[in-house]
Protein backbone atom coordinates (compact mmCIF):
# COMPACT_ATOMS: atom_id res chain seq x y z
CA UNK A 1 0.00 0.00 0.00
CA UNK A 2 1.19 3.40 -1.09
CA UNK A 3 1.59 6.16 1.76
CA UNK A 4 0.61 9.66 0.79
CA UNK A 5 1.01 12.10 3.79
CA UNK A 6 0.33 15.86 3.26
CA UNK A 7 0.95 18.71 5.04
CA UNK A 8 -2.38 20.55 6.48
CA UNK A 9 -2.81 23.78 5.89
CA UNK A 10 -4.87 25.52 8.83
CA UNK A 11 -6.75 28.99 9.12
CA UNK A 12 -5.06 31.81 9.86
CA UNK A 13 -8.02 33.87 11.75
CA UNK A 14 -11.54 32.25 13.22
CA UNK A 15 -15.04 33.88 13.82
CA UNK A 16 -15.79 35.92 16.77
CA UNK A 17 -16.62 32.84 19.05
CA UNK A 18 -19.38 33.27 22.07
CA UNK A 19 -20.01 31.35 24.48
CA UNK A 20 -23.10 29.82 25.30
CA UNK A 21 -23.67 28.94 29.43
CA UNK A 22 -27.81 27.15 29.18
CA UNK A 23 -29.76 25.25 32.05
CA UNK A 24 -30.09 21.27 31.21
CA UNK A 25 -33.51 21.97 31.23
CA UNK A 26 -34.11 24.84 28.37
CA UNK A 27 -35.53 24.41 25.51
CA UNK A 28 -35.49 27.38 23.81
CA UNK A 29 -32.31 29.91 23.99
CA UNK A 30 -29.98 27.57 21.73
CA UNK A 31 -33.10 28.05 18.65
CA UNK A 32 -32.95 31.56 19.61
CA UNK A 33 -29.20 32.30 19.20
CA UNK A 34 -29.03 30.17 15.84
CA UNK A 35 -32.34 31.94 14.12
CA UNK A 36 -30.61 35.38 15.42
CA UNK A 37 -26.89 34.47 14.01
CA UNK A 38 -28.04 32.90 10.86
CA UNK A 39 -25.77 33.97 7.94
CA UNK A 40 -23.35 36.14 10.48
CA UNK A 41 -19.37 35.27 10.61
CA UNK A 42 -20.10 34.20 14.41
CA UNK A 43 -19.44 31.22 15.75
CA UNK A 44 -21.75 29.76 18.53
CA UNK A 45 -20.68 26.83 21.38
CA UNK A 46 -22.64 25.63 23.97
CA UNK A 47 -22.97 23.90 27.15
CA UNK A 48 -25.26 22.88 29.98
CA UNK A 49 -25.32 23.43 33.46
CA UNK A 50 -27.47 21.62 35.84
CA UNK A 51 -30.12 23.10 37.15
CA UNK A 52 -32.24 22.01 40.25
CA UNK A 53 -36.55 21.99 40.25
CA UNK A 54 -38.26 24.09 42.33
CA UNK A 55 -36.71 26.95 40.75
CA UNK A 56 -35.93 28.65 44.21
CA UNK A 57 -33.39 31.50 45.26
CA UNK A 58 -30.92 29.09 46.93
CA UNK A 59 -31.22 26.47 44.26
CA UNK A 60 -30.45 28.90 41.03
CA UNK A 61 -27.42 30.15 43.45
CA UNK A 62 -26.31 26.20 43.82
CA UNK A 63 -26.41 25.96 40.00
CA UNK A 64 -23.60 28.75 39.89
CA UNK A 65 -21.23 26.23 41.84
CA UNK A 66 -20.90 24.50 38.43
CA UNK A 67 -20.28 27.31 36.15
CA UNK A 68 -16.52 27.56 36.24
CA UNK A 69 -16.38 24.13 35.00
CA UNK A 70 -19.18 24.12 32.47
CA UNK A 71 -17.21 27.05 30.89
CA UNK A 72 -13.61 25.14 31.14
CA UNK A 73 -15.47 22.44 28.67
CA UNK A 74 -16.60 25.06 26.12
CA UNK A 75 -14.00 24.50 23.48
CA UNK A 76 -11.39 24.06 26.28
CA UNK A 77 -8.18 25.99 26.57
CA UNK A 78 -9.20 27.85 23.20
CA UNK A 79 -9.99 31.30 23.63
CA UNK A 80 -13.63 32.64 23.78
CA UNK A 81 -14.48 36.39 22.82
CA UNK A 82 -17.33 36.43 25.01
CA UNK A 83 -19.39 34.18 27.14
CA UNK A 84 -23.50 34.29 28.13
CA UNK A 85 -24.61 32.95 30.97
CA UNK A 86 -28.34 31.75 30.07
CA UNK A 87 -30.36 32.66 33.69
CA UNK A 88 -32.06 35.71 34.42
CA UNK A 89 -33.43 34.47 37.68
CA UNK A 90 -29.85 32.59 38.52
CA UNK A 91 -28.24 36.33 37.62
CA UNK A 92 -30.49 37.86 40.03
CA UNK A 93 -29.72 35.06 42.64
CA UNK A 94 -26.13 34.65 42.72
CA UNK A 95 -25.35 38.43 40.95
CA UNK A 96 -23.26 39.04 37.87
CA UNK A 97 -19.73 39.74 39.56
CA UNK A 98 -19.76 36.29 40.98
CA UNK A 99 -20.82 34.91 37.57
CA UNK A 100 -18.09 37.07 35.70
CA UNK A 101 -15.49 35.83 38.13
CA UNK A 102 -16.10 32.38 37.93
CA UNK A 103 -16.25 32.57 33.85
CA UNK A 104 -13.21 34.51 33.87
CA UNK A 105 -11.57 31.93 35.97
CA UNK A 106 -12.22 29.38 33.11
CA UNK A 107 -11.86 31.73 30.23
CA UNK A 108 -10.07 35.04 31.57
CA UNK A 109 -10.17 36.90 28.53
CA UNK A 110 -13.89 36.87 27.87
CA UNK A 111 -16.21 39.43 28.07
CA UNK A 112 -19.34 38.40 29.96
CA UNK A 113 -23.01 39.11 29.32
CA UNK A 114 -26.25 37.94 31.68
CA UNK A 115 -29.66 38.40 30.77
CA UNK A 116 -30.61 40.80 33.13
CA UNK A 117 -27.46 43.03 33.42
CA UNK A 118 -27.99 43.23 28.89
CA UNK A 119 -31.55 44.30 29.99
CA UNK A 120 -30.60 46.83 31.71
CA UNK A 121 -28.30 47.90 29.18
CA UNK A 122 -30.62 48.08 26.51
CA UNK A 123 -33.50 50.03 29.27
CA UNK A 124 -30.52 52.33 29.37
CA UNK A 125 -29.92 52.80 25.40
CA UNK A 126 -33.50 53.59 25.32
CA UNK A 127 -33.46 55.96 28.51
CA UNK A 128 -36.32 54.46 29.64
CA UNK A 129 -37.07 53.84 33.67
CA UNK A 130 -40.32 52.49 33.86
CA UNK A 131 -40.98 49.46 32.92
CA UNK A 132 -43.53 46.85 33.39
CA UNK A 133 -42.50 42.87 34.11
CA UNK A 134 -43.76 39.37 32.72
CA UNK A 135 -42.00 36.46 34.47
CA UNK A 136 -43.40 32.51 34.50
CA UNK A 137 -41.66 32.50 38.67
CA UNK A 138 -43.39 32.12 41.93
CA UNK A 139 -43.53 35.05 43.88
CA UNK A 140 -39.98 34.76 45.96
CA UNK A 141 -38.51 34.86 42.65
CA UNK A 142 -40.77 37.61 41.14
CA UNK A 143 -39.56 39.68 44.80
CA UNK A 144 -35.40 39.14 43.94
CA UNK A 145 -36.58 40.61 40.56
CA UNK A 146 -38.67 43.04 40.85
CA UNK A 147 -35.86 44.67 43.48
CA UNK A 148 -32.99 44.15 41.13
CA UNK A 149 -34.57 46.66 38.92
CA UNK A 150 -35.34 49.11 41.67
CA UNK A 151 -31.64 48.71 42.77
CA UNK A 152 -31.02 50.09 39.02
CA UNK A 153 -32.87 52.83 39.77
CA UNK A 154 -35.65 51.54 36.82
CA UNK A 155 -39.37 51.83 38.75
CA UNK A 156 -41.62 48.53 38.21
CA UNK A 157 -45.57 49.68 37.30
CA UNK A 158 -46.76 46.55 37.06
CA UNK A 159 -45.87 42.63 37.44
CA UNK A 160 -47.84 39.95 35.74
CA UNK A 161 -46.35 36.57 36.15
CA UNK A 162 -47.74 32.53 35.73
CA UNK A 163 -46.72 31.30 39.22
CA UNK A 164 -44.57 27.96 37.46
CA UNK A 165 -41.93 25.95 39.89
CA UNK A 166 -40.56 23.86 37.23
CA UNK A 167 -38.09 24.81 34.44
CA UNK A 168 -39.07 22.05 32.40
CA UNK A 169 -42.95 23.21 32.70
CA UNK A 170 -41.41 27.12 31.80
CA UNK A 171 -40.51 25.61 28.23
CA UNK A 172 -44.13 24.05 27.79
CA UNK A 173 -45.65 27.31 27.72
CA UNK A 174 -47.79 28.12 24.37
CA UNK A 175 -46.42 30.66 22.37
CA UNK A 176 -49.36 31.76 20.78
CA UNK A 177 -51.31 31.80 24.15
CA UNK A 178 -48.45 33.65 25.51
CA UNK A 179 -48.83 36.17 22.97
CA UNK A 180 -52.61 36.89 24.22
CA UNK A 181 -51.31 36.81 27.81
CA UNK A 182 -48.52 39.58 26.62
CA UNK A 183 -50.81 41.54 24.77
CA UNK A 184 -53.46 42.15 27.52
CA UNK A 185 -50.76 44.03 29.76
CA UNK A 186 -51.57 47.54 30.51
CA UNK A 187 -48.10 49.26 29.33
CA UNK A 188 -50.17 52.96 29.05
CA UNK A 189 -47.82 54.08 32.48
CA UNK A 190 -44.48 52.12 31.23
CA UNK A 191 -41.53 53.07 28.50
CA UNK A 192 -41.56 48.86 28.10
CA UNK A 193 -42.01 45.61 29.09
CA UNK A 194 -39.52 43.35 30.08
CA UNK A 195 -40.51 39.76 29.70
CA UNK A 196 -38.19 37.62 32.16
CA UNK A 197 -36.92 34.18 31.66
CA UNK A 198 -34.97 32.19 28.46
CA UNK A 199 -37.17 29.30 29.16
CA UNK A 200 -40.54 31.35 27.50
CA UNK A 201 -41.22 31.54 23.62
CA UNK A 202 -40.82 35.36 23.37
CA UNK A 203 -38.27 36.26 21.14
CA UNK A 204 -39.98 35.46 17.68
CA UNK A 205 -43.63 37.29 18.68
CA UNK A 206 -41.10 40.16 19.97
CA UNK A 207 -41.75 42.12 16.74
CA UNK A 208 -45.86 41.19 16.33
CA UNK A 209 -45.99 42.59 20.04
CA UNK A 210 -44.12 45.90 19.34
CA UNK A 211 -46.60 46.30 16.42
CA UNK A 212 -49.60 45.86 18.08
CA UNK A 213 -48.57 47.11 21.54
CA UNK A 214 -46.92 50.18 20.17
CA UNK A 215 -43.84 49.99 22.92
CA UNK A 216 -40.27 48.94 23.46
CA UNK A 217 -40.43 44.88 23.90
CA UNK A 218 -37.61 43.06 25.71
CA UNK A 219 -36.40 39.65 26.40
CA UNK A 220 -34.24 37.74 28.38
CA UNK A 221 -32.71 35.79 24.94
CA UNK A 222 -33.22 39.04 23.15
CA UNK A 223 -30.87 41.26 25.35
CA UNK A 224 -28.40 38.53 26.03
CA UNK A 225 -28.14 38.00 21.95
CA UNK A 226 -28.02 41.63 21.47
CA UNK A 227 -25.64 42.03 23.98
CA UNK A 228 -23.30 39.49 23.16
CA UNK A 229 -23.20 39.97 19.19
CA UNK A 230 -21.82 43.99 20.50
CA UNK A 231 -19.43 42.64 22.57
CA UNK A 232 -18.17 40.55 20.34
CA UNK A 233 -17.83 43.60 17.68
CA UNK A 234 -21.27 42.73 15.50
CA UNK A 235 -23.35 45.61 15.47
CA UNK A 236 -25.33 45.51 12.49
CA UNK A 237 -28.94 45.66 12.82
CA UNK A 238 -31.02 42.68 12.83
CA UNK A 239 -34.71 43.09 11.46
CA UNK A 240 -37.47 40.97 13.13
CA UNK A 241 -36.74 40.57 16.88
CA UNK A 242 -37.24 43.99 18.29
CA UNK A 243 -35.89 47.75 18.12
CA UNK A 244 -33.47 47.02 20.59
CA UNK A 245 -31.75 45.40 17.16
CA UNK A 246 -32.32 48.23 15.22
CA UNK A 247 -30.43 51.09 17.60
CA UNK A 248 -27.03 50.07 17.62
Amino acid sequence: MKLNKVEPKFISKSNPRIGLITLGSDFRIEKDFNNVIYGKDIDLYVNRIHCYNPLTNETLAKMADDITDVTKEILPNQKMECVAYGCTSGTVAVGYEAIRSKINLAKPDAKVTTPITSTIKALKKFDIKKISIFTPYTKTINDSVVNYFKKENISVNSLTYFDIASDLDIGKVDENYLFEVLSKIDLEDSGALFVSCTGLPVLSIIDKLEKKMKKIILSSNQTLIWDALNLVGNKKPVLGYGKIFEIN
